[in-house]
């Protein structure tokens, strides 16, 4: 797929890994839409970043955990923009919490930012895809959805969950939407803020290259999974070597 004037939708993109795609996509020539559920400021701010490179992008609030919103999120993309060609669901949280404390709200909230929410938002974009023939679906799930990562418990289990809905898609909406999602591993972002550096040298030590995967490197791979028309039903890992180790 050539992605110069694609719409390119990508949840939680305000800051982080959706915030190094929106800019990424923008460079290929793709129209973005820059999702954020609270952060404005943020929001307006990668908006203007991709305008000032002579970019298109909007902004649009909606918490993708909200089904109504969702459908707001896509009918303001199709009003704006006329259509969406590829899906970005990015949007998550991840709250560390042992298991004997995880409680039901815990276990509601967590399951619907981190899968519920990829649902809406797979629902949406195929409604879309299936009449003009062609898409891109491409989820971000985690390393902790293919190894299970204890500290984070439900946010794992959820994006265990997001794996097996890729591979499902895939074969659902086969031949006119290809559908993959990305695994990264310890990635720069703003979630390790309040670790030491003790802590982090012993965390990057867990790796192969002992060191961060860039937001950068993750938005790379899914420019490479928009642009390939024969890739489907995969999950890609980018973590560094961390899954070659265990």
């Amino acid at each position: 797929m050539d992605l110069k004037n694609k719409v390119v939708l990508i949840t939680g993109s305000s800051s982080g890994i959706g915030e190094s795609a929106a800019i990424k996509f923008a460079q290929e020539g793709a129209r973005v839409v820059v999702n954020y559920k609270s952060n404005l400021s943020a929001a307006k701010a990668v908006v203007n970043k991709i305008k000032n490179q002579g970019g298109q992008a909007i902004f649009i609030q909606a918490d993708v955990a909200d089904p109504e919103q969702v459908k707001k999120l896509f009918s303001e993309t199709v009003k704006k923009f006329g259509t969406v060609d590829i899906l970005i669901n990015n949007a998550g949280l991840a709250t560390p919490k042992p298991f004997l404390e995880i409680t039901e709200d815990d276990l509601i909230t967590e399951t619907k930012k981190n899968y519920f929410s990829f649902i809406y938002c797979c629902q949406e974009a195929a409604k879309i895809m299936l009449k003009q023939d062609s898409g891109k679906i491409i989820n971000t799930t985690s390393i902790c959805g293919l190894t299970g990562c204890s500290s984070v418990l439900t946010f794992s289990a959820a994006r265990g969950a997001v794996n097996i809905l890729t591979r499902m898609l895939a074969k659902t909406l086969a031949p006119k939407i290809q559908v993959n999602a990305v695994a990264p591993g310890y990635t720069l972002t703003r979630f390790w803020d309040k670790m030491s550096k003790e802590e982090i040298k012993e965390l990057l030590a867990e790796t192969l290259n002992k060191q961060w995967v860039k937001p950068e490197e993750i938005a790379d791979t899914f420019i490479y999974l928009a642009k390939n028309d024969s890739v489907t039903g995969q999950i890609l890992v980018v973590d560094a070597g961390y899954t070659a180790t265990i």
